[in-house]
């Protein structure tokens, strides 16, 4: 079985201001300050899934000086994971050095790849600075044959969890890959194939989404780190939450989120934590509590469990014990 490491030690301030605005979200009764966020360096990406839409958009990516200003801005925020996401961000020659830059700051790193292009990089020096190596494999990336290859995958170094995009169609063969992965002792976030702006719907039925995730849950101990508070959520009338942020490859930010969202900052330029306090940002929370599309897009579905002592110990287990 592969060794088990704990999540990086942060500051003790770190935490301590974690806790702060957790109670200051508390009592204002929204979520003024997130806890996640997902920053996509690139929107290149050599596959062109289905059910995604990032790779259809031409936004820029920024100099690795900016992209520097970028992760300055997040580390002086409230955020406490960040996960470096693209399109496929193994497509940018300077991502060594930026990894580099990012795993110094106070916040756990996480990296998202489709694994592609794993074979033509130094995954052993980039596996140094990340906390957290997820590869998303599924029908859906073309690339379920790396199934056999998880034990090498977790010779780079950072624990691994492989992603997995569900589809209405593929529901039935997902416990064979949750067994593969819980036999090396990895890890799996598995997510619905949300329906996404220009893309066909391959969006499972959430009550049967949430009834499978559960029972394999029970049989494959500690190896879905998909909140059981995500599955609640997708199926209420409004379960999503401003706790998560996803940052573009140019370093704009739609807000609240990308589904109602309207480009209103960017992360180059001045204070996060400024704008958050804002009437536009304000305005824009109002707008997702109003939202009465439950797309069930993950990152804004799952991540207020971070926020909730009722929830946060479900959540971070799987990450701790084995």
């Amino acid at each position: 079985m592969h060794s088990v490491n704990l999540m990086k030690k942060l500051p003790l301030q770190k935490y301590m201001k974690t806790i702060g605005y957790a109670f200051s979200n508390k009592l204002a009764g929204e979520c003024i300050y997130p806890f996640y966020s997902s920053y996509k360096i690139t929107h290149k990406c050599n596959l062109r899934c289905e059910f995604c839409n990032v790779w259809m958009e031409d936004t820029p990516d920024l100099k690795k000086e900016d992209v520097f200003k970028v992760i300055d801005n997040i580390a002086n925020s409230s955020i406490i994971v960040l996960s470096i996401e693209g399109g496929d961000p193994l497509v940018r020659k300077d991502l060594g050095e930026i990894l580099e830059y990012a795993y110094q700051k106070p916040f756990t790193l996480f990296f998202t790849t489709n694994g592609h292009l794993l074979d033509k990089r130094p995954m052993e020096e980039y596996g140094k600075n990340i906390d957290y190596l997820h590869i998303s494999i599924d029908e859906g990336h073309d690339n379920l044959e790396f199934f056999e290859r998880l034990e090498e995958f977790q010779s780079y170094g950072p624990e691994i969890c492989i992603q997995i995009v569900v589809t209405k169609d593929t529901m039935p063969i997902l416990e064979e890959k949750v067994k593969r992965i819980y036999e090396v002792g990895a890890r799996t976030v598995v997510m619905p194939a949300c329906h996404l702006d220009g893309t066909d719907d391959f969006y499972p039925k959430p009550v049967e989404f949430q009834k499978e995730i559960i029972r394999l849950k029970k049989i494959y101990k500690n190896t879905i780190t998909t909140p059981t508070g995500f599955l609640d959520n997708i199926n209420k009338p409004h379960g999503c939450s401003t706790s998560s942020v996803i940052i573009d490859s140019d370093g704009g930010l739609f807000y609240p989120c990308r589904t109602v969202g309207q480009r209103v900052y960017n992360f180059t330029e001045n204070s996060f934590m400024d704008f958050l306090k804002s009437d536009t940002a304000k305005k824009a929370r109002q707008d997702m509590k109003n939202c009465e599309r439950c797309c069930g897009w993950y990152q804004y579905f799952a991540t207020d469990v971070f926020a909730s002592p009722s929830t946060i110990i479900s959540s971070l287990s799987p990450y701790i014990f084995k």
